[in-house]
């Protein structure tokens, strides 16, 4: 291995690794990457036509399977993403005590909900706007924030990633009891492979690309401990032939008509062992697209989980993102086949990147139409129930929080004044009223004992003893241990 240098991602980080340069490895050209969730081209365009399901012909029977669907999600939800406690109280001596008034509400969810917070990080901008607005929304709904860690901008010098840029953001979710994520370490598209790694030998750039997971995992252990370790794998090249692409093309890159899954492999089990080795209780992710809308790719993806799977690769987490193609609405009967065929791997499914639209295009899939903010509401309203009602999901995140800084155009929560969307208000509904217990009311019975049944997650229970006085407990209702809890009032 060649000696690596790079500069520290976090303070306190006390590994130092020194990488040479020649002389000509430091003349950059300008950086040409793309800071899209999912690059265009003629490859992408091809895909999704591939996978349009045609005009709304459907009718009556379209709206019984959603319904048929919807009330199975629903279902789900009561007996998946709930638990039942039971509560004691008992006097100094041991005995029981009747009549103890318990009111019961729901303070934080462990149902990972999230957005970007590219805005305050790594993509902020140079005039801020409205920051502290942007916090109180972001806040009032979210429990899970993404950062970016897109290798061409997160390290334009090489040898000096640019951590500092995301720190103010990392900061705040950390203050703010919201879990963080990175996105993303391996990726070979452009966005990816930054100029400068292309003009390295490929053995000098994959030791880099070793230092660049192993740095950013081991320097944020415990302020970021779930990350997107590989993006896209069996829609873009293997790491070994985009390094021959030093063009640094999206066509060259997302052309894999001609690369088998074994030929994928490798590359991607090496980078979820770095990731591992640098942080044992990490949390990595294999994150794809078409997944949702194209059987061929939900099989090919299928096939790279087997094989890594046997190879014990150390992948704790399932990708799936929810934008490709761009403007379709997907089918509830799909949606449900792709959840159930990686739900056999045993591993939680995340949808990482979702991002229906408000922008005035067709829609296009199991709906038509146009994709208005009450289009846009729905299908959220609609994706969300099914894939929180799925056991396998372990968390949704939106891919955008504003339209003022958004990927695809009217694909936020808010409008470009930070105003709350129509669909802005639908989650907000579904998140924080309906999937959260709120103002239970409870008496402990002659045993001392009570119980309810809620969401799982933090819960304050303010109790109310016989003589009146008052005290706040504090209980975690988990999903698995037996949740019983005994109180000396």
């Amino acid at each position: 291995m060649h000696p690596i240098a790079l500069h520290d991602p976090a303070p306190g980080l006390t590994v130092r690794l020194r990488l040479q340069l020649t002389a000509t490895c430091v003349l950059l050209t300008s950086l040409t990457t793309s800071l899209l969730a999912q690059p265009t081209g003629k490859r992408i365009d091809e895909q999704a036509a591939a996978a349009r399901v045609g005009h709304d012909s459907l009718g009556a029977e379209r709206t019984r399977i959603e319904a048929e669907y919807l009330a199975k999600a629903t279902a789900n939800i009561e007996k998946y993403r709930k638990g039942d406690a039971r509560l004691s109280f008992v006097d100094a001596t041991g005995k029981p005590v009747r009549n103890v008034l318990v009111t019961v509400n729901q303070v934080s969810q462990d149902f990972l909900f999230g957005n970007l917070v590219f805005e305050l990080g790594g993509f902020a901008p140079k005039e801020p706007y409205k920051v502290d607005l942007f916090k109180e929304r972001f806040k009032a709904l979210f429990n899970m924030a993404v950062l970016p860690f897109y290798w061409g901008r997160y390290e334009p010098t090489p040898g000096m990633p640019e951590w500092q840029r995301n720190q103010d953001a990392l900061d705040w979710c950390l203050a703010n009891g919201i879990t963080t994520k990175g996105h993303t370490l391996g990726w070979t598209s452009p966005s990816g492979t930054p100029t400068w790694l292309l003009q390295l030998s490929p053995e000098v750039a994959t030791d880099v690309y070793k230092a660049r997971i192993m740095n950013n995992v081991l320097g944020f252990k415990g302020k970021i401990n779930i990350w997107d370790v590989v993006n896209e794998p069996v829609n873009t090249v293997p790491w070994e032939v985009a390094l021959k692409d030093t063009a640094n093309t999206n066509d060259f890159r997302y052309n894999v008509n001609n690369v088998p899954v074994e030929a994928i492999t490798p590359w991607v089990e090496q980078s979820f062992k770095w990731a591992y080795a640098a942080n044992p209780d990490g949390n990595y992710i294999l994150n794809e697209y078409f997944t949702l809308a194209i059987p061929k790719v939900r099989e090919r993806f299928y096939q790279l989980l087997k094989a890594l799977k046997s190879r014990n690769a150390p992948i704790s987490g399932i990708g799936i993102q929810g934008h490709e193609p761009r403007e379709m609405w997907f089918s509830p009967v799909e949606v449900y086949k792709t959840f159930d065929l990686y739900q056999e791997f045993g591993l939680p499914i995340h949808i990482t990147e979702l991002i229906p639209q408000s922008s005035g295009k067709p829609i296009k899939g199991w709906r038509t139409g146009t994709w208005t903010e009450e289009a846009q509401a729905e299908f959220a309203r609609q994706f969300y129930t099914l894939a929180y009602g799925h056991p396998a999901i372990a968390s949704i995140n939106w891919w955008g929080l504003s339209d003022r800084s958004i990927w695809l155009k009217g694909g936020g929560l808010l409008d470009e004044a930070y105003n709350p969307k129509p669909v802005y208000n639908v989650l907000m509904k579904l998140i924080k009223d309906e999937w959260m217990t709120k103002n239970v009311k409870l008496v402990s019975s002659k045993k001392g004992e009570t119980t309810f049944r809620g969401f799982f997650g933090k819960y304050q229970l303010l109790v109310t003893k016989p003589d009146g006085s008052q005290q706040t407990i504090d209980v975690h209702l988990r999903e698995k241990p037996d949740n019983q809890w005994t109180f000396t009032l």
